[in-house]
């Protein structure tokens, strides 16, 4: 990419004009009375200079291409940490061993970047893997790395519960929502939620220290579902599960205002044939191929280990070559 398409991938003419609008708000005779927002908007001034003087600055192949990938991440909520769902499709077993493997492939890439994970709730399968799960996920643009990973996830292999060693095809859905600070515009009438008190699995592993103080939280109005098991008392897993619950309803809200092609948080459809957005094929050949930018890679199980930046990269640079 040559500098003046990086030049418009920046945005710097708009960032430009911010600078000086920030530097003109900074001189007006009012500005340190709401502290808090003076210190925001000279951060935010201080950024944005930082990243002029780069751009300006660049002139070698490695810089740019260094500027290039930064500004995959510039948008809205991409600095945000990331509260990353699994679902199993319909399948049985297959599906929820599926739905397991995806966790694993990022809790893995979490590790490998160096994030701090913590999962806030996991519902085990009949005989095997998962029927669902929720992690949250905080590091350098968590958020920003993990909102393309939102979809339908397709699985070829051989499967290993069957006798007859069958191929077999499994989905699973995966939803991806920035953590939101700024809810307060999110108000849930009490009427519109069901709220349920389950037993989950204490600290020392699965039917070991077990309470009812796992709560599942249904926004009746829109079917969101969001349950939290990981902490020790009730209350608190209700409070957990509140906030991710308005969170999802102000990803939502934000998508319905500013109409995005692209959700925050993932369609959460059915999982099902003709809508995935990246298949693993294990049998009868070894490939994983992303169905929106093309990307492919010869060695799924290194993929499914958590080497994920290739597709992560691929989809930020489809998405911003259609905007």
């Amino acid at each position: 990419m040559d500098k003046i398409q990086l030049e418009k991938l920046l945005k710097i003419a708009e960032k430009r004009e911010a600078a000086k609008k920030i530097e003109r708000e900074m001189n007006a005779p009012d500005f340190w009375v709401n502290r808090e927002k003076a210190t925001q908007l000279m951060q935010k001034l201080s950024a944005i200079n930082q990243l002029l003087e780069r751009f300006d600055r660049a002139q070698e192949e490695a810089e740019l291409a260094e500027l290039e990938r930064e500004a995959l991440f510039a948008e809205e909520f991409d600095e945000c940490p990331a509260i990353l769902s699994v679902h199993a499709g319909a399948g049985g077993t297959e599906a929820q061993d599926w739905a397991e493997m995806l966790l694993r492939m990022y809790l893995r890439f979490a590790e490998r970047k160096g994030f701090t994970t913590e999962l806030l709730e996991k519902s085990a399968g009949e005989e095997a893997g998962i029927k669902s799960a929720s992690v949250r996920i905080e590091g350098l643009n968590a958020y920003g790395q993990l909102k393309g990973e939102a979809g339908v996830h397709r699985l070829i292999r051989l499967s290993p519960y069957d006798a007859d060693k069958a191929r077999h095809t499994s989905f699973a859905l995966v939803e991806v929502i920035p953590e939101l600070e700024q809810l307060g515009d999110i108000e849930i009438p009490e009427k519109d939620l069901k709220i349920d008190v389950f037993r989950s699995s204490g600290h020392g592993g699965q039917s070991v220290n077990t309470t009812d103080s796992a709560v599942r939280i249904t926004h009746l109005p829109t079917k969101i579902t969001v349950a939290v098991q990981n902490e020790r008392s009730q209350s608190q897993n209700r409070e957990t599960a509140s906030k991710i619950l308005k969170m999802k309803l102000k990803a939502r809200q934000i998508d319905e205002q500013k109409a995005r092609e692209r959700t925050l948080r993932g369609e959460h459809t059915s999982a099902e044939w003709g809508k995935q957005i990246r298949s693993y094929f294990l049998q009868p050949y070894q490939q994983v191929k992303d169905h929106r930018s093309g990307v492919e890679s010869t060695n799924p199980l290194g993929v499914l280990d958590g080497a994920l930046d290739p597709f992560i990269e691929g989809y930020l640079k489809h998405l911003h070559s259609k905007n």
